[in-house]
Parts: C-alpha cells; structure tokens; sequence
C-alpha cells in the first residue's frame, strides 16, 4: 500500500489531466456508438478506474477509444434493428454482447494469450485503423451538417411500403408461432392488419431510413440530399470546433485543445442563445446497473453475436497492448500483457453492466498521464473517479453541449486515428507480387482489401480476411525463399566460424549480433529487445545479416525503430553480407542510406573487421 501512493502527487495531476482529456472523447464516442452521450461517459469511468485497478500497465488510461467505438456502433446498429428500432428493447442484448467481450478478454489473459497479440501482420492494423478514420469521418458528415435522415420526412415517406411489408411479415411470424395461422382463413391475420396504426408505420419507416443512411455507404447514398438539407448553424459549431481543436494545438498543448473547443463553442452557442441540436440528456446522479443483461441472459438470444464478441474483445486487447508498448517506451518499464488484458475485460465488463460502450487503452490519455506525472495505476483510477465527478456535478450542463461540436471533434478523432506511415510507404514497397499483367505488393494489397472492406462491408469479416491473406502470402515468401526456423531471439550469441580471431582487445568495444532467419511480423517483437542486450561499453554494433533473407514491412519498421534508438545513444551499426531483398526494404524507406551509410555495409566479416581494427579505438 506504500508504494501505491509513492507518487501520489504525480499520480494525481496526471489523473485528473487525463480525465479532463477523455470527457469531450467520452461524450462524442457515446454519442457516435449510437447509445448517447451518458453511455460513452459510463464507460470511460468505470474501464478506467478497474483497468488501472486490475490492469498490468501502471500508467495506462482506458476508456472508449475510436476503434471499439467503430466497432460497437456496428453491433449496437445490427441488433436495433433487430428490435424495431427500439433502443429500450435492444439495450439488454447490446449490454450482453459488451459484457461476453469483457468475460473474453479476461479470459484470454488468464490463458496467457497476451504474448500472441504480437503475431497480427502490420498491414492489418494499418489498414483497419485507416479503416477507422474514415468510417468516423463519413459517419459524422451527417451530424455535423444538422441533418438526421429519420427527421427528413420526404425521406422517411418513402420507406412507408416497405415498413407495411415488413409489419405483415412480422405479423405472419407472430401467428405461426403461436400456431394459429391457417392458410385457408387468414382472418385473424386480417384482423390484426386492420389494427395497423400510422403511428406504427411511421416508427418502422423512419427505423428504416436511419438504417438505410447508416455507415459508410448509407452516408454517401444520403448525402446529396442532405447537401440540399443543410442546417448552417449546426455546419458553422462544427467547423468553429475543427478550426479551435487544430489551431489551439499551435498556442499550447498543455491544454486539450478538445476540451477548449468543446467548453468556448458550448459556451458560445448556449450564451447567445443560438437554436442549436443539443445532445440528448445525461441522467443525473449515480449510473445504475442494469441487471437484466444477468436476469433476461438467453443464450439463443445472443448466439448470432458470439463471435462479434470475440472480434470486440481481441480488437481491444490489440488496442489495449499497442498503448502498453508506447507507455513502456515512455517510461522504460515492462508491462505485463496478461494481467493488462485481465484488467481490460473486467473493466469492459462492470462498464457494460451499468450501460457503458466498451474501450481499451487510449494512447493520447495515457501519453498525457505520463508527462503530467502518472507513474502507477492510481493515476487510472484517479481519472475515472474524475470523470464521475463530472457526471455527478457537472452532467445537466453537459447536456447542453451541441450535438454538431462532437461531431466536430469526432471528425479531427477520424482524421487523426488513420495510419499516414503506412499510407506514404504504398509507392515505396516493392511490388512483389503478381495480379494478372499486374505488378503488385503484397503489403500493400493486403492494406488496402482490410481498408475497403472495413469501410464499405464489415470491421470485424475485414480483419480476419487480411489475415487469412497476410497468412497464405507470407507462408508462400517463407516457402519460396527459405525453409530454415527463424532465429532473432534475444539469446547469447555464439560465435561464427570467422569470428574466433576477433581481437580480444575490442570484445568489450563491439558487440555481434546474428539474425539467422526472416525478420517478420512473428519476430519483430523479440528483435526490438536488441538494443537492451549491448553491453554499456559497447559503441559498435555489428549486425550480420547473411541468413536473413527476407524482411516484411513488420520487421522493416522494427529494424527502423532498433537502429534509431541506437543512433540516438551514439552508438555505430554495421551490417554485414546484407542480402538483396532487405536492402532494397530498407533503400527504399530511407534507412540506408539515411541510417546506415553505405560505407557500413560490408559484403563480408572480414572487410567489417579491417573497419573495426582502424576506427575502433580500446577504451576498456
């Protein structure tokens, strides 16, 4: 308990910094998802209060995150619409699917599947999180314009047919099951067709509408005539919010620029009065559980979204890891990735049962926990009691927020999330593949099919198809180049053959490193734990390269990463008996010779040990 408040202070500051930073995200995701803005702010509370709590990353904060919410506004969106558009109606079995994606990830962490979450190929994640953007980016168009095509009601008129239809059909289910439908005498089914009211019709159409705009292609379908609809005052909050969001970023960030759009553009429209779209009312007092997801449990009910489950809870463990890793390299500690994922599902969990969205680690919170001081899991949990400090003081004002200023910072969220790293390197990489008369990469390929499919099919099919793909190419380079077990593990070097006369002098001056195998998605982990094997008097690292004969962009990025962290410590890498296909890799992104000089690369150990014996000098 000591050391839990060693830095208290730190823990603190950075806490509640970083809760003040997740409020504008919590209310606009709550809102994007679909649930409104009180499930998003739920969710951030309790995610990040248990996580830290349970998690095995001491300085990470969670709550809903872009990629869950994408996700989630997906599955809440499919099972409304299984509900008549009722969101009452829906709302137990929404909760369910959250919480069985909680259960997951706490599952997966006891089994130890952590440590696997490495093996997703780069091209996958570049591509889903593109994929990401641009779903948040086209989805808050909408919104952000002040057009809501339930409420267009020349647009809603005209799904009146099909809502007829699709209440008889559902009349003639109702009857079938309670076995009095008889095919010579359909009195009854007359009878309750008569009870029709337009009421009802008009319910159903306008459920139909909003599914019909929904998403990304919805949108686009809609969208000229929403151009034609447009609402300027609700277009001039969004823009007004976009403009604060960059062009505060460029006085200070010290102060979240979301947070300042979200408190002076409010201000300013509720001040003067302005008859904006507020978004809908947040409950005041303590959130309450909703006990009727454990109570109403049918597995028959939630079977169809098992698997929505799965991909809901592995997509936030991978969201989740890839925050431990850069909170890591902030803080240069080791987290553990089990104990994380524990701690993430049993936050996903309790946050669905008082009606949250699910989340995962947020990197930008917890990059700015860290630099406001957050050294331990306090700090979590310090941000989740902040933000329900929010809630319970502060939840009748932020109900008057306009509903275009989320939408507002909802599109700078699109345009930040997307991947720009591995959208520039397309023209790079080499075209090593072939498609017909055409000349393709692989990489690049299997990017952009996880992008369009993302973005105009299905998050969660999307994903496992560029695996499957990444999977079979990969296997196809393996088999064609070599057939020999990758070997980059951070193990004890042996020497080669031609290492033996090695000057004794300089052992402690220059430290050998063998890659015997491919450099791939699979290995770029155990690889980047390179530079923590040099020993502290060595300023030369040689890297001899002759058995690796193929480098995917995994481990192109992870060689980047690796040699940067040693030119920073001033360190001198040489390659040796660098082979065709990773040097033209890494030509091509600029790490030779930008990184690595020419004059470093040697075609053999003996030319690299004529290098060392001139310009290494004994100092130990």
């Amino acid at each position: 308990m000591k050391n839990f408040f060693a830095n208290f202070k730190g823990d603190a500051f950075g806490g509640i910094t970083a809760g003040i930073v997740a409020l504008p995200l919590a209310l606009a995701f709550g809102v994007s998802s679909g649930l409104g803005p009180s499930a998003g702010l739920y969710g951030a509370i309790f995610i990040s209060f248990f996580a830290a709590f349970f998690g095995g990353t001491p300085t990470q904060i969670s709550g809903p995150t872009a990629p869950m919410t994408a996700v989630s506004m997906v599955v809440i969106a499919s099972i409304i619409a299984t509900h008549d558009g009722d969101v009452n109606k829906a709302l137990p079995y929404i909760l369910t699917v959250f919480l069985l994606a909680g259960l997951v990830q706490v599952g997966l962490g006891v089994l130890g599947f952590g440590k696997y979450i490495k093996y997703i190929p780069y091209p996958v994640v570049s591509g889903f999180m593109t994929a990401i953007g641009v779903i948040i980016l086209v989805t808050q168009i909408l919104p952000s314009i002040g057009y809501y095509p339930k409420e267009d009601i020349e647009y809603v008129n005209q799904f009146k047919p099909q809502a007829e239809e699709l209440i008889l059909e559902n009349i003639l289910r109702e009857e079938a099951g309670e076995g009095i439908l008889v095919l010579e005498d359909f009195k009854e089914t007359i009878k309750r067709a008569g009870e029709l009211q337009p009421e009802d019709i008009a319910k159903e159409s306008k459920t139909l509408a909003k599914t019909e705009a929904s998403g990304v292609l919805g949108t686009l379908k809609v969208l000229p005539r929403a151009i034609q609809n447009i609402n300027w005052l609700e277009l001039v909050l969004a823009l007004a919010t976009i403009f604060i969001v960059y062009g505060f970023k460029r006085i200070t960030t010290k102060i979240p620029s979301a947070l300042v759009a979200l408190v002076v553009v409010s201000g300013v429209a509720y001040g003067f009065g302005l008859g904006y779209r507020p978004i809908e009312e947040i409950p005041s007092g303590l959130p309450i559980p909703n006990f009727e997801i454990i109570t109403g449990f049918s597995f028959a009910n939630i079977s169809p979204y098992i698997f929505t489950a799965i991909t809901l809870a592995l997509l936030g463990a991978i969201d989740s890891l890839l925050t431990s890793v850069v909170a890591d390299n902030m803080t240069k500690t080791k987290h553990n990735p089990n104990k994380e994922l524990i701690g993430q599902g049993v936050g996903n969990s309790i946050a669905s049962i008082f009606g949250g969205i699910p989340g995962a680690g947020a990197t930008i919170r917890t990059v700015v926990n860290i630099n406001a001081g957050g050294r331990t899991k306090l700090s979590g949990m310090i941000a989740g009691v902040m933000l329900l400090f929010i809630l319970l003081a502060l939840g009748p004002v932020a109900s008057k927020i306009p509903a275009a200023v989320l939408a507002g910072i909802l599109i700078t969220v699109g345009i930040g999330v997307m991947d720009y790293k591995g959208l520039k390197a397309i023209p790079a990489l080499p075209k090593d593949m072939k498609i017909g008369p055409l000349k393709v990469s692989s990489e690049v390929l299997i990017m952009l099919v996880v992008l369009v499919l993302s973005s105009v099919w299905d998050l969660i099919y999307a994903v496992g198809i560029g695996l499957v793909i990444a999977s079979l190419l990969f296997m196809k380079k393996i088999g064609d180049l070599t057939a020999q077990r990758s070997d980059v593990k951070p193990l004890k070097e042996e020497a080669w053959s031609d290492e033996t006369n090695f000057p004794v002098a300089l052992k402690e001056e220059v430290f050998i490193k063998h890659i015997k195998g491919p450099l791939f998605f699979g290995s770029t982990s155990d690889f980047q734990q390179l530079a923590k094997q040099i020993p502290n008097t060595a300023k030369t690292v040689v890297i001899r390269l002759g058995r690796m004969q193929y480098m995917d962009q995994s481990g192109l990025y992870a060689m980047e990463d690796v040699l940067v962290d040693l030119k920073k410590q001033n360190i001198n890498v040489l390659f040796v008996n660098l082979l065709k296909q990773p040097r033209y890799m890494m030509e091509r992104i600029g790490i030779i010779p930008e990184l690595i000089p020419t004059e470093h690369i040697f075609k053999d150990f003996n030319s690299c040990l004529h290098w060392i014996k001139t310009n290494v000098k004994d100092k130990y």
